[in-house]
């Protein structure tokens, strides 16, 4: 899956006439291989070790250019900041509120029902749109079960 999924993506980015650099190649099949939905700092932290010639403003660059392009989406952070997630397969994230915690949950429904979304969302404001990305708040199972022993332990 993995193979399938960077040579798809590689594809799309040639067919949009972007260049494949060794760069770009390392940082799409790393969020392709890796559900950790990282930091830009993480990424850098996790790649340049493997390439001497990668340097975090290459590694923010990449992501902008892929997340214009729609293969990357970016999720924002409970601090403020930005996670990236590779979207070659749609999906939507379970965020958790008490330690952050992002899962992806891929659902065969998923484009009729963000579809029926849009279109409720045209009909009310008049927009078009281009793209669209779910996401549900709550507590993860781990969660669940520290803040239950806290409040039985209280």
């Amino acid at each position: 899956m993995n193979n399938d999924a960077l040579d798809t993506a590689l594809q799309q980015l040639r067919q949009k006439h972007i260049r494949i650099t060794p760069q770009r190649k390392l940082i799409l099949n790393y969020l392709i291989t890796h559900e950790n939905h990282p930091a830009v700092e993480t990424i850098y932290e996790e790649l340049a070790p493997q390439m001497a010639s990668l340097s975090l403003a290459t590694v923010y660059n990449t992501l902008n250019k892929f997340v214009e392009l729609g293969i990357v989406i970016e999720i924002p952070n409970e601090n403020g900041g930005v996670r990236y997630d590779f979207f070659g397969q749609p999906h939507y994230h379970a965020i958790c509120e008490n330690c952050g915690k992002v899962t992806d949950i891929y659902d065969p429904q998923l484009p009729e029902i963000e579809k029926m979304i849009q279109l409720t969302a045209k009909q009310q404001s008049g927009y078009t749109f281009s793209s669209s990305h779910i996401e549900l708040y709550g507590l993860c199972p781990e969660c669940q079960v520290k803040l239950q022993s806290v409040e039985q332990g209280a």
